[in-house]
């Protein structure tokens, strides 16, 4: 399988929508939430009264696919297929609470029609005029893997060149109380920066949304190329993990030791952090370890985050000092295996290589 990544644009709480280096030094934010950086939305939605109307969710997709698409240097996909497993939350927390203070009677429908989870991959083909196979996958923490899983297919099928991809959430005072209630996240005020290296239970909340533009044939633009995607649900153990990951990399000729550097989720979570230092002890003693969700907090499709930033590093050769976990930094990057959990049960691999 070789799918390249033609263009991708990213919007997260780091500066990663404007111009600029690939990643500025680390934005920092005390407590558990980072919410994203708005970039100027109005240089890709002209019409202020429709941006008035939109979600911030909706933007920050729009933002993120355009800037896909600039980058890639195509004005149409052949597709647009997203990935979200929270949806429109905002326009959601509205109708409900316009629903309970108006006792259920003279309801606007707006904020409901705005509230579905495919509003995002909606609104960008209506924007571009795009008539072609649109789709969106709730999939939990597999809703961006699902997204590009779809995308794979279609391209090996030749039903489609150009395919935009995606994965998109955000995290609302609503939604950040309920999940608070269940304990994903710290309870003590904590530092992003310093958040790989805590001891406590609990994570910090996170948003954003990272698009990317692939196609079967390499071109001049390509930025890397996505060689393997491999999800497993629920394992009973550790071992199987571990198992997965071996099968995963031998499946594509590659041992371990042909990783130049590995992208783990690790949050900040002492119970899930120790897991992947297990993981890495085991398959990949001697390899750099880098981690994103310090920039980019946790969320199900954070994972697309962690694919943009991987891309990134390929194409510039480099690894950013703010990124690096643990070992030296590699002096050439070829191969990037990224490794992510989500809440313990949702574990997913992907293979990006340099293009």
């Amino acid at each position: 399988m070789n799918i390249y990544i033609q263009g991708m644009g990213c919007v997260s709480p780091q500066q990663t929508a404007g111009e600029g280096p690939f990643l500025a030094p680390v934005r920092g934010y005390e407590g558990n939430r980072l919410k994203v950086v708005d970039p100027d939305y109005k240089q890709w939605i002209a019409d202020a009264n429709m941006m008035r109307r939109m979600g911030r969710v909706v933007k920050m997709g729009i933002a993120a696919a355009r800037l896909s698409m600039q980058q890639a240097g195509i004005a149409m996909p052949d597709a647009i297929i997203t990935g979200t497993a929270y949806g429109c939350l905002a326009d959601t927390g509205v109708f409900l609470t316009r629903m309970i203070q108006g006792a259920e009677k003279s309801l606007s429908p707006t904020p409901f029609i705005q509230s579905t989870h495919n509003t995002v991959s909606g609104q960008i083909a209506l924007l571009l005029g795009c008539h072609a196979y649109n789709s969106t996958f709730v999939h939990k923490g597999f809703s961006f893997e699902s997204a590009l899983l779809d995308s794979i297919m279609i391209l090996r099928e030749n039903a489609a060149q150009q395919v935009l991809t995606g994965g998109v959430d955000e995290i609302t005072d609503h939604s950040h109380a309920i999940l608070s209630r269940f304990g994903l996240y710290k309870q003590e005020a904590i530092s992003n920066t310093t958040l790989l290296q805590s001891s406590t239970h609990g994570t910090i909340a996170g948003e954003g949304a990272a698009f990317f533009v692939l196609g079967a044939e390499k071109g001049a633009r390509t930025v890397a190329r996505l060689t393997g995607l491999a999800t497993v649900y629920k394992p009973a153990s550790e071992q199987e993990v571990s198992g997965a990951i071996q099968d995963f990399l031998a499946t594509h000729g590659l041992s371990a030791a042909d990783i130049d550097l590995l992208v783990a989720g690790r949050n900040g979570n002492v119970r899930e952090d120790a897991g992947y230092t297990r993981l890495a002890a085991t398959l990949f003693p001697q390899t750099p370890v880098a981690a994103f969700k310090h920039l980019c907090g946790e969320y199900p499709t954070a994972s697309a985050f962690a694919t943009w930033l991987a891309a990134g590093m390929l194409r510039q050769q480099q690894v950013p000092a703010g990124v690096l976990y643990s070992g030296a930094a590699p002096r050439q990057l070829n191969r990037i295996l990224i490794y992510n959990r989500y809440q313990g049960t949702h574990h997913a691999m992907a293979l990006l290589e340099k293009a």
